[in-house]
């Protein structure tokens, strides 16, 4: 049987679109995979690893007859591509991200990618590791994780169903949100907690006495900040690209944060039980889901 892909082009064969080939791959979906990338020997790394066939040397002649292209880079470096591939996209070939915000994505690609935007179908797997590189990606990153698809009015049913398809072979349970709901959900329960793990540890880091503080820092400490070890640039750029709706979740968590330091101030062990006990039902009723 033929692949459901014949050709992907994937720009960033790092954890992400590193996955997204060996998941591929592994389901046999896939005939052919051709990476670019910022260096050439991450991109050397990664077809040693069995994540790429080919190291891509022209675009013009790479995106033309793909059916896929993945862009896997940090959403700063998005808008760039967009603007090496769209002259050469072909007219059957479908994009595709993995980024983590949406709407400043969307609006790269309507601004570069002109009348091929009916061609991009957006996307973000909700999967990720604190590693980074070709090194990190995992065969079986997307099985039974969420992906989430957020079509634009231009795309195709064919065209969306062809991306879901693609996601799905990975292993991923895909669903749809519009690019704001997608940038409203994921400022509260994604880049914010990132956010506060970067601040803490950051704190910590400026005190003089942080060596003493870390030694007896133990798996409380460990599961909070563990996010704090994921790559500064891309969550510089996912801060800064979702920066409208991050605001006002750290605005609602400094406030939350007042309610609390007001019930420490006031000696209010009944607000603090509340406020304790409400957190503790819900946070076990979704890790019962």
């Amino acid at each position: 049987m033929q692949p459901a892909f014949r050709k992907v082009v994937i720009f960033g064969a790092g954890l992400i679109g590193g996955s997204f080939s060996l998941a591929l791959r592994k389901a046999g979906a896939v005939g052919e995979v051709v990476g670019f990338g910022r260096s050439s020997a991450t991109l050397e790394e990664a077809r040693q690893l069995g994540i790429l066939d080919r190291i891509g040397r022209d675009v013009s002649q790479e995106v033309c007859d793909a059916d896929i292209v993945l862009l896997a880079t940090p959403v700063a470096q998005m808008a760039d591509i967009f603007v090496r591939i769209a002259p050469y996209l072909g007219a059957d070939t479908l994009v595709t991200d993995g980024g983590s915000t949406k709407s400043d994505v969307v609006a790269a690609a309507r601004a570069n990618l002109g009348k091929r935007i009916s061609q991009f179908i957006p996307a973000h797997p909700i999967a990720g590791a604190e590693k980074s590189g070709a090194s990190a990606a995992q065969t079986d990153l997307y099985q039974g994780r969420k992906v989430v698809l957020t079509p634009l009015p231009e795309n195709s049913k064919d065209a969306v169903a062809r991306i879901r398809k693609a996601w799905q072979s990975c292993g991923a349970v895909v669903s749809e949100l519009t690019p704001q709901q997608h940038d409203e959900v994921f400022a509260a329960v994604s880049h914010l907690p990132h956010l506060l793990s970067f601040a803490l540890v950051h704190d910590l880091a400026q005190r003089d006495n942080r060596d003493q503080l870390l030694s007896f820092a133990a798996s409380g400490f460990r599961d909070f900040t563990r996010i704090a070890a994921s790559s500064p640039e891309m969550w510089r750029d996912i801060s800064l690209a979702n920066r409208e709706a991050l605001l006002k979740e750290v605005k609602r968590y400094a406030d939350e944060l007042y309610v609390v330091y007001q019930a420490l101030e006031n000696n209010d062990a009944a607000k603090l039980e509340e406020i304790f006990s409400e957190a503790r039902k819900v946070r076990s009723a979704w890790t019962q889901q």
